[in-house]
């Protein structure tokens, strides 16, 4: 079973974070959705956060792993949202099950196919030595020699945690992601459609979504709403997180 953290009451509301993530990147804006009246599932997809490990990793798995989840935390029908591959998770799992979807946001992911483009930041987890790596700031100087970015080596450092008092580790089944690196950037199946509300929501500076997907969105999802998070990347939540919440919460309000 997933693991989660669950947040509040009211309408459910299943929040998929993105590749190399985790739940508790959403535990600030969590608290918002909480306080605006929904019970807030952040979710740890398989193989991520402390949710279970597996050799087995694809959309298929993941939106199976979700129904049942789902259908263990008994919600029939409920808002979903996801971030990168949790995005493409929730196109999936909408296309396949729309009658438990009762609105989709997807954030800065089309469902096309995107080429394997992790490598580095997967080399440079695979390189922290934790014989020798006793602290964070050691963590972030191995990493500096894979990922230049401060802002995606702090993301990628979430993942460590102690697993003994005097030794860390990460909570990511590194092994398994990196031999199905390839499975990340697979593409909604062609003949998927979700009828339902749907939001796309883009970075302003994220080349995830382009102006030219605009017409496979509407392919699959004919209804959605595609918009713009300003002065935003891919990270669009963290970066510009009031602007995110702000549309996010006015696309769920009108829906209830």
């Amino acid at each position: 079973m997933l693991h989660s953290q669950i947040i509040g009451e009211g309408t459910p509301f299943i929040i998929l974070h993105g590749f190399l993530g985790m739940s508790d990147n959403w535990r600030t804006l969590g608290l918002k959705y909480a306080e605006a009246g929904f019970q807030v599932h952040l979710v740890d997809q398989r193989n991520h956060g402390r949710s279970f490990h597996s050799p087995d990793f694809s959309y298929p798995l993941m939106a199976q792993d979700l129904l049942a989840y789902a259908d263990a935390h008994g919600l029939k029908v409920f808002h979903l949202m996801g971030h990168s591959m949790g995005g493409k998770t929730a196109m999936l799992f909408a296309t396949e099950h729309p009658d438990r979807v009762l609105s989709l946001i997807v954030a800065d992911m089309s469902p096309k196919y995107f080429p394997e483009h992790h490598g580095a930041c997967l080399q440079g987890l695979a390189s922290l030595n934790f014989d020798v790596i006793h602290s964070r700031t050691e963590a972030d100087k191995a990493l500096s020699a894979y990922v230049s970015d401060i802002g995606v080596r702090q993301f990628l450092l979430k993942n460590l945690y102690w697993e003994t008092k005097d030794r860390l580790g990460l909570r990511l089944n590194l092994p398994a992601l990196i031999e199905n690196e390839s499975e990340i950037g697979t593409e909604l199946p062609d003949s998927n459609v979700f009828e339902g509300k749907t939001l796309f929501l883009k970075g302003e500076y994220s080349e995830y979504v382009m102006p030219e997907d605009e017409a496979l969105i509407r392919t699959h999802f004919p209804h959605a709403i595609i918009d713009t998070v300003s002065k935003a990347g891919h990270w669009l939540h963290a970066q510009n997180p009031t602007e995110f919440y702000n549309k996010t919460i006015h696309f769920l309000c009108d829906t209830l």
